[in-house]
């Protein structure tokens, strides 16, 4: 059958700092393509609503896919599946991804007979199934299907990531992803799952605190074979395992594969495992993200980070004498008043890092869905982008976006503007050279994209898709809000744990 597959319009935050390949939606796209299916794939952050109708109209997909891991993308998924219907009646119409597996029964009643079904928890074992049922029929027989008619069978969970390899062949414009001055960059998988339960975070509810490597062999001949000079390692946490680190790095070096890097981590794993993360600067390690989430002990226990704030700042000066640049990331509660973004404005200019801000959102899947006791002050999907307040604010909303607002540009100054682009002359003129524009282009968009008008107006469109309401009664065993339960151990390849989270870690 002909599948297409489709990635929404990049997100707010995604207008400037950074544009990802759709690496899960290159997966998915490997399956279906080793099931025996033609497919093709339309990424909407580098490409236009026209692209997709020109797809449509002339190859005329049997199947259509969206990949919806954020929440704030199911309108645009739902308008433009009405739209395909038109065209193409008889198509299939199915979404996917993380966020989406939250509220999958709530979207098809929206969609009206737009959508198709729901694929619930990870694609790739899905596709096949998925496949051969709307074409043999037995649909409500698919693992992790959610149809009119109810619920399938529980979703399937990958036992190793090795494979299916990503379709990177498939996205003809990779060019333009990016993420800082690493641009171009592609995007790659060591592990999958987190053994941490933050109370804001829902991937440990998604993959149900599982934790999968990919064998360091298939990681190292990935990495080869991508073209990319950056590469931004997608892991929610990288190098929980320093031995699983170890060995990947070891094979690169047997490889000669040197690239640059940006990966993502916690305090406590980069002071526990410094030695790892030393040999990956060895390697090309050049930026890292770290979710300080709080400057406060308070903050912290309220986010459930198990780490104190000294551990935090101890883990930056740990990050500087490795010479890895890292960008913080902050939650801001909607609770703050202006004497708190004031002291965020201070901490931001007193240290050298990045620091990024985003709004504290109880989404569907996170722990904080079920027990923030302040009402939603909106369920309109679009302003779930941790970008906009969707709960009450301390502040009225028009001054809380202005202190927000005016914190995020003290720290773009800092980083970003005409002074940076004086210091990084060098960087942006290799850039150029290669015609690599990605960067230049961020570094004079903040004012565009960020001000406090354009959030405040968004609050104000017509809203013809909401959220569900949150449940009104508290979380008793937290496992129930597992999309997935633990997969059963094969007795080859990478696996999960049978019980508990990586050793020393908490349960």
């Amino acid at each position: 059958m002909r599948v297409l597959l489709v990635h929404p319009s990049a997100l707010m935050y995604s207008e400037i700092f950074l544009r990802l390949e759709p690496l899960g939606l290159e997966r998915v796209a490997a399956a279906a393509r080793d099931a025996g299916h033609q497919v093709q794939v339309v990424d909407l952050q580098v490409l236009h609503h026209r692209d997709l109708r020109r797809v449509v109209r002339s190859w005329r997909p049997e199947v259509v896919g969206f990949s919806l891991n954020y929440l704030a993308n199911i309108p645009e998924a739902i308008d433009l599946s009405r739209a395909i219907k038109r065209e193409l009646p008889g198509c299939f119409v199915f979404f996917g991804g993380h966020s989406v597996s939250f509220v999958a029964g709530d979207v098809l009643r929206q969609a009206e007979g737009a959508v198709d079904a729901v694929v619930r928890g990870e694609g790739e074992p899905a596709m096949e199934p998925l496949l051969q049922a709307v074409r043999d029929g037995g649909l409500q027989e698919v693992p992790g299907i959610v149809t009119a008619a109810g619920h399938g069978p529980a979703p399937r969970m990958l036992h190793g990531i090795d494979s299916p390899r990503p379709a990177r062949d498939l996205m003809r414009h990779r060019r333009r992803y990016f993420i800082g001055e690493l641009d171009p960059c592609a995007s790659m998988e060591f592990t999958r799952g987190c053994p941490w339960d933050c109370s804001f975070c829902s991937a440990w509810t998604f993959y149900g605190r599982s934790y999968r490597k990919a064998s360091p062999e298939a990681a190292a001949a990935e990495l080869a074979s991508i073209a990319e000079p950056n590469v931004f390692i997608v892991d929610d946490v990288a190098f929980i395992r320093p031995e699983h680190g170890d060995a990947i790095a070891a094979e690169l070096e047997r490889r000669r594969v040197r690239k640059q890097y940006y990966l993502e981590t916690r305090a406590d794993v980069l002071l526990r495992h410094t030695e790892v993360f030393e040999r990956w600067t060895r390697l090309g390690l050049r930026y890292m993200f770290l979710g300080m989430e709080a400057l406060d002990a308070e903050g912290l226990d309220l986010f459930r980070k198990r780490v104190d704030p000294d551990d935090n700042f101890r883990a930056l000066q740990t990050a500087r004498k490795l010479g890895i640049n890292v960008a913080i990331n902050l939650i801001v509660d909607p609770a703050w008043d202006a004497e708190r973004f004031k002291l965020v404005r201070e901490f931001a200019l007193s240290v050298p890092e990045i620091v990024h801000l985003t709004v504290m959102t109880p989404y569907p899947g996170t722990e904080i869905w079920h027990t923030e006791s302040r009402r939603l002050t909106t369920r309109d999907y679009r302003l779930f982008d941790i970008q906009h307040a969707v709960v009450p604010t301390t502040l009225p909303l028009a001054r809380f976006y202005e202190e927000l607002v005016r914190t995020q540009a003290v720290i773009n100054r800092k980083h970003l503007g005409l002074r940076t682009a004086f210091g990084a002359a060098r960087i942006l003129t290799d850039r150029l050279a290669h015609g690599q524009t990605n960067f230049a282009r961020m570094l004079w968009k903040f004012n565009r994209v960020y001000n406090p008008g354009r959030q405040l107006a968004d609050h104000r469109r017509p809203v013809r898709y909401e959220l569900p309401l949150p449940p009104g009664t508290p979380v008793g065993d937290r496992r129930e809000l597992y999309i997935h339960t633990r997969p059963v151990p094969r007795s080859s390849g990478p696996s999960a744990r049978p019980s508990g989270g990586p050793a020393g870690l908490p349960e």
